[in-house]
């Protein structure tokens, strides 16, 4: 059985090709850059763009399953090719919002795509990718600081290598189809505590200096991120920090439970990236 793996150099990607070579299955690697692919031995990497179906035909010769990195624009078609070259599976990396979110190139998108092929396929939702807190690096890095809005916003964020591992999971293990796992770390905390914990993994004290709402507003429009996206982030967090919620304990019981192990920390997701924040 050969698994193509899409999206194979990201961030998940990467950790679902290693969980699948290390459970002994055949993967086929598709990114855009196969030569900086830098992917286990024994991982056949093949060149693709997810948004151009055309270019995917030849990497899914043979293949049986199949996990889609969400591009919503092209994912009719991408979904389409996938059925024309018999793939029976197909895993879908969605987000725990993807219901809030009805555009062209949202994560529903993709999932209705997915759905409407007839194939078997399964959702998963993670909540907030630890990973968006990389967005820190360069002023930890060049000043041991973190400037955001709303320091008492609490977030449960979830490591990329659980994402990963509930994904190669259900894309091998039969009695998932047609389920949608939504799920996130196993702890939720304030922006101020995970600022110290990326402290804590790099050995220095990281001062959190609190932004004026507004301030913060203007500044990320000024680099370039949507308006709508900013009043909505901010308006998450701004209620977050006037009534915290606890620890989602039904998301947090989803990565032991399929994948028979605890669920990674913040604590050591910010050791794992200890060298991105130096």
């Amino acid at each position: 059985m050969t698994i193509l793996v899409t999206g194979a150099t990201g961030m998940v990607g990467r950790h679902v090709v290693a969980e699948l070579v290390k459970t002994g299955h055949r993967v086929r690697a598709l990114t855009r850059t196969p030569s900086a692919a830098n992917l286990p031995d024994g991982v056949e990497v093949v060149g693709g763009d997810l948004t151009d179906h055309s270019s995917l035909e030849p990497s899914l010769n043979g293949v049986e399953r199949m996990y889609l990195f969400p591009v919503g624009r092209t994912a009719c078609d991408v979904v389409a090719a996938a059925k024309r070259a018999s793939v029976r599976r197909i895993v879908v990396l969605s987000g725990a919002l993807a219901d809030t979110d009805d555009s062209q190139d949202g994560y529903l998108a993709v999932e209705r795509a997915v759905e409407d092929s007839g194939l078997e396929w399964t959702h998963v939702r993670p909540g907030e990718f630890a990973a968006n807190w990389l967005d820190w690096a360069p002023t930890i890095k060049e000043g041991r600081v973190v400037r955001r809005p709303y320091g008492a916003a609490v977030t449960q964020p979830t490591h990329e290598a659980d994402i990963a591992a509930v994904a190669a999971k259900v894309l091998v293990e039969d009695g998932h189809t047609g389920r949608t796992y939504t799920f996130a770390g196993p702890e939720a905390f304030t922006t101020v505590s995970q600022v110290d914990a990326i402290g804590t993994a790099i050995g220095a004290t990281v001062r959190f200096d609190e932004l004026d709402p507004v301030q913060a507003r203007a500044e990320w429009i000024s680099n370039g991120y949507p308006e709508a996206f900013v009043d909505w982030i901010f308006a998450m967090w701004a209620e977050s920090a006037r009534a915290p919620a606890p620890t989602n304990q039904e998301w947090a019981d989803i990565v032991p439970r399929l994948t028979g192990r605890p669920a990674r920390t913040f604590a050591q997701w910010a050791t794992d990236h200890a060298t991105d924040f130096r």
